[in-house]
């Protein structure tokens, strides 16, 4: 929502597209973000787990599929990298530190993912998670996402939350989410 004139904007943080000076800082970010799982003891394992890769954020920044939430200093508080695929823009990563969360970071970066993927002429966005994380699936539902039911998933959906399940995730754990995107204006 845009502030009256002569009124700060309230929120902490800066949503704007990532460059690759921030991408060394992606990945420890990830790593910081990812304590929040030590809270569930099926999933504490996922806090020492591996992060996305520094050359895929590399080339999310490239396709200007990668966005930042940075504090007034321009130091990086979250991120979203995606990938572009056919018509959907796949949202590998989203991330923000333990300090910056509950602050509607996350929801900044997913709609400007949204507005990006719109620019790009695509048509959905999609994503895979944890089906019953309060920050996953709930957090996405209500930002307008569908569950994508197996019999409505795709060859490349498939094979993510296959490679999920190979990975050590547990099947009936993890879904896959859609949210459709209007034309751009």
């Amino acid at each position: 929502m845009d502030q009256p004139s002569g009124t700060a904007d309230p929120r902490p943080y800066t949503i704007r597209p990532a460059n690759m000076a921030d991408a060394a800082a992606l990945p420890a970010l990830e790593q910081a973000a990812a304590q929040a799982f030590c809270t569930i003891p099926e999933l504490k394992w996922l806090a020492d787990g591996d992060t996305l890769p520094l050359p895929t954020h590399q080339a999310c920044i490239t396709a200007r599929t990668c966005w930042v939430g940075v504090d007034s200093q321009d130091r990086p508080l979250g991120f979203l990298s995606a990938h572009p695929y056919g018509d959907a823009l796949h949202i590998l990563e989203m991330s923000v530190i333990p300090a910056a969360q509950g602050r509607g970071l996350g929801r900044h970066l997913l709609r400007a993912a949204c507005t990006g993927a719109q620019a790009l002429g695509l048509r959905s966005v999609t994503l895979t998670t944890f089906v019953t994380v309060p920050w996953n699936a709930p957090f996405y539902a209500r930002q307008g996402f569908s569950v994508v039911p197996p019999s409505a998933q795709d060859a490349r959906l498939r094979a993510i939350l296959a490679h999920e399940v190979a990975q050590g995730f547990a099947a009936e754990s993890r879904c896959a989410m859609r949210l459709d995107l209007p034309p751009a204006p």
